[in-house]
């Protein structure tokens, strides 16, 4: 089974990309979204987020997502001891997952593949850009979020230039129509390989 590993910045347009492998029959494994459920479900996590973090990690047996950002985005020694609890069990649920699937290929989206050293474990790796104010004016418009907290989620993420050196491939994704044709291009070049 080919791993391809799909990542770019906030606000990139990743969960867009990842649509429209998904509509061209592709699996596609959104590793944000898993971890979210293993933080809500996992009694283990739980456990060691509200030792790491206090009582306030979790209200009515809930994620307490504004809290959590508010640490994690100002103090990185917080976002590394979070992703150390989390991004294990996202590991394994994630080798499951890729067990059952029967395609020639399956799409791991993850925000900080890089970052957290994911990509090592992709065969080929996808990164999504935009431009800076683009994603930026993106955001505002889809989260309830300043500017001030867009860009102290940036400054924890690789660049677009970082990430794009370290790529197979790289969709620019600015005009809807043409991230479509470079999908399927990839696509293709991707099934070839396979």
């Amino acid at each position: 089974m080919i791993i391809v590993g799909l990542t770019g910045g906030i606000g990139s347009g990743k969960t867009t990309v990842a649509k429209q492998f998904s509509e061209m029959g592709i699996p596609v494994y959104i590793a944000d979204e898993e971890a979210k459920g293993l933080m809500r479900r996992s009694k283990i996590i739980k456990r060691k987020l509200i030792k790491l973090f206090g009582d306030e990690a979790y209200i009515d047996d809930e994620l307490n997502k504004p809290f959590l950002a508010n640490i994690i985005f100002n103090d990185k020694r917080y976002l590394q001891k979070m992703n150390a609890i989390v991004h294990p069990k996202v590991a394994r649920h994630f080798q499951k997952w890729v067990i059952k699937q029967d395609t020639p290929y399956v799409i791991k989206e993850v925000a900080i593949l890089f970052e957290n050293g994911g990509h090592k474990a992709c065969d080929f790796v996808i990164t999504v850009t935009a431009p800076i104010e683009t994603r930026i004016k993106r955001l505002l418009k889809r989260d309830n979020t300043s500017k001030e907290k867009i860009e102290a989620i940036m400054k924890n993420q690789w660049t677009d230039k970082e990430k794009v050196k370290h790529s197979h491939f790289v969709i620019e994704n600015i005009e809807l129509e043409n991230t479509k044709k470079q999908v399927v291009k990839i696509h293709k070049e991707i099934l070839k390989m396979g």
